[in-house]
């Protein structure tokens, strides 16, 4: 792997955990969102990560990834959690109201794993920016 390759690797990692970071907050932004324009309670998205691989063309050489990319943004299958509330605007007949599918806990969870994996991409990039200044140093 060159050392230029990293650099294209941690901004993949940046990207794709941004964007988890963006995912978790419009979760916990709509965590009491009863009424959306589809219909019904919002629905908890998550990310769903790949990783990036080049093209095979040579065979039996070793072929390191490059990268992450996001695959998908998809809806979690869970139903939405009932409360007795007869007195709610989106109760139904049976006075339940249902409500999102997502646990401020979980969210909070995700988003400490997210940040960590922000840092640590954003630490690898540093680590290649030193190496590649060092380099040219050298090169004086």
């Amino acid at each position: 792997m060159k050392l230029f390759d990293s650099f294209s690797i941690s901004a993949s990692g940046l990207t794709a955990e941004r964007l988890r970071l963006d995912i978790i907050a419009g979760n916990l932004a709509n965590s009491g969102a009863t009424r959306t324009a589809g219909g019904g309670p919002y629905k908890r998205k998550s990310v769903i990560f790949s990783e990036c691989l080049p093209e095979m063309r040579e065979v039996g050489k070793n072929h390191a990834g490059r990268g992450v990319k996001v695959e998908a943004v998809v809806e979690d299958p869970r139903p939405a959690r009932q409360v007795y509330d007869p007195a709610h605007p989106d109760a139904g007949v049976d006075g339940f109201v249902a409500y999102p599918n997502v646990n401020p806990l979980n969210e909070m969870v995700d988003m400490i794993s997210a940040t960590r994996a922000y840092e640590a991409n954003a630490t690898v990039l540093e680590a290649a920016k030193g190496m590649a200044l060092r380099a040219l140093d050298i090169g004086k």
